[in-house]
């Protein structure tokens, strides 16, 4: 058989309108000679009746006590609910189909319930309902454990259950549907110039999407990436084929990707710098510092360590609390609230000279100061005042003349 997985997320299953563009797409599929399985979310966003937060706040409206076991239950409700829809629908056009949750379509976790992780896949149910014929609706963002009982797999679940299934079941493409046209060089809200991407590889679109691109998770990528599975990013509401996420290994001239020295930029604001100086006569300031913030559950980015103290940053939400711990262990820190965190991304800039040159020319044109700076092999980041975010997107796009 030749599989195809394709995803559905909330925004492209809220509407009557919505769900019968879910059904064209799908008959497309099945009409160009696929095995079809369709991985949905649940409709909509905060406040649509269905959509996991609505459902969340109804718990938490009667005592908000739920533990973990029976919350992952009833955040399972959702993508029941956008499954059976689309079921009916389907089979009121004569298209042949079955839902499956999670854990009946082979989906078994570990016991972490609101964050699992995947541990296997058995897809036999899932083929048999293939060669049967049938379209498989199942259940994104949502396993079974051994034992049987429900779990979540935390943010970005239904794009990692998509990826997941399309690994274990060998597809020939997994698409993510969502309600933009593919993945763009930046976010269009900002930059209008931004153009939607034809390829991207792994390793961009996995930065991309840690550094504050929403489209697809990381996660998921990853996935997708080990199993050597295409990823199609596009709109439910286009024809258009969207974004390619493949690799430079993927033995066919038209999956291929080139290198470019930049591919986009992403952006992430609501961040705090945070500067700790060494107390005279101690030398541990940064053992000291790392473990109470670990102790606190408080994530920390961007860390520069040097013999006599640390830079990092931490969520403005997260920033009182972090800065009290480090007072009550006798710390005075230097504070920056409201910085964002600013990447170029691209897979061709690892040895390429003068990048990093660009960057620095793109702000200073604009007035724009560097707070701290770090790369990798295919990323580059700048912390800059959040004023400064829009106006740095903007220059940086066009000195790297993504516009075009």
């Amino acid at each position: 058989m030749r599989i195809l997985i394709q995803k559905f997320g909330g925004t492209s299953l809220s509407t009557d309108h919505a769900r019968a563009l879910v059904v064209s797409h799908i008959a497309r599929e099945l009409s160009n000679g696929f095995s079809v399985v369709v991985v949905v979310s649940a409709m909509g966003r905060k406040g649509d009746p269905y959509a996991t937060d609505t459902l969340l706040g109804l718990a938490d409206s009667q005592g908000g006590v739920l533990p973990a076991r029976e919350r992952d239950m009833l955040m399972g409700c959702g993508e029941l609910i956008s499954a059976t829809a689309l079921c009916s629908l389907l089979l009121s056009k004569a298209i042949p189909s079955v839902v499956l949750t999670g854990g009946q379509a082979g989906i078994v976790t570990d016991e972490h319930f609101g964050q699992a992780r995947i541990k296997e896949i058995h897809p036999d149910r899932t083929l048999r309902h293939l060669k049967a014929g049938d379209v498989v609706i199942v259940t994104g963002f949502q396993g079974s454990t051994q034992k049987g009982e429900t779990t979540t797999l935390g943010r970005g679940g239904s794009d990692t259950s998509a990826t997941a299934l399309g690994a274990a079941l060998r597809a020939e493409l997994v698409d993510i549907y969502t309600d933009v046209s593919g993945i763009l060089t930046a976010d269009p809200r900002f930059v209008a110039e931004a153009k939607p991407l034809a390829v991207v590889s792994y390793v961009e679109i996995c930065n991309m999407a840690r550094q504050g691109a929403k489209v697809i998770h990381p996660r998921a990528v990853e996935i997708a990436q080990h199993a050597r599975v295409p990823i199609r990013v596009r709109s439910t509401f286009s024809e258009d084929e969207g974004t390619l996420v493949t690799d430079h290994s993927a033995g066919k001239s038209e999956l291929s990707v080139k290198d470019r020295h930049v591919t986009g930029i992403a952006h992430v604001s609501g961040i705090t710098q945070i500067s700790v100086k060494a107390i005279k006569g101690r030398s541990d300031v940064q053992l000291q510092v790392f473990q109470s913030m670990a102790k606190h559950q408080i994530s920390v980015d961007f860390i520069n360590v040097t013999p006599s103290g640390a830079v990092y940053t931490v969520f403005d939400k997260d920033a009182d609390r972090a800065v009290q711990v480090l007072k009550d262990g006798g710390y005075a820190p230097s504070v920056v609230n409201h910085c964002a965190k600013v990447s170029v991304i691209g897979g061709g800039m690892n040895g390429e000279p003068g990048v990093m040159a660009r960057i620095v020319e793109a702000l200073t044109e604009q007035g724009i100061s560097i707070m701290q700076s770090a790369d990798s092999n295919t990323t580059i980041w700048v912390l800059i005042r959040e004023a400064d975010m829009v106006g740095a997107l903007r220059a940086l796009h066009s000195k790297f003349e993504l516009h075009r």
